[in-house]
């Protein structure tokens, strides 16, 4: 149950990450207000999960399920570019977070 819960923190990151740049620095009421809820339930289940998961592959799904979906999210459909570099290092990053859990940190 704690990986669910870190995946889904993991999700909820990427949309506080989103909702800050909506909010453009804080000066937009709704895009401001949904950061701060994301970021409370991202941070809460980041802490939950902790409590059975080691910190290290821990902290690596979650800050790599939010900055890959995060930057996929950026690509598709906020206008950032797209190139073949950023593929591979978003490639690159899932590998690492694969590779930290497979060390045997994560069970």
């Amino acid at each position: 149950m704690a990986w669910v819960v870190l995946i889904v923190s993991g999700i909820f990151e990427s949309a506080w990450a989103i909702s800050l740049k909506l909010s453009n620095g804080f000066t937009r009421l709704w895009p401001s207000v949904s950061f701060a809820v994301f970021a409370v339930i991202s941070f809460a289940g980041l802490a939950w999960a902790m409590r059975e998961l080691p910190v290290g592959p821990a902290y690596a799904v979650w800050v790599g399920i939010g900055a890959a979906l995060t930057a996929v999210i950026g690509m598709v459909w906020l206008g950032d570019g797209v190139s073949t570099l950023k593929i591979i290092s978003l490639l690159l990053i899932v590998a690492g977070v694969i590779g930290l859990n497979l060390s045997g940190g994560g069970h």
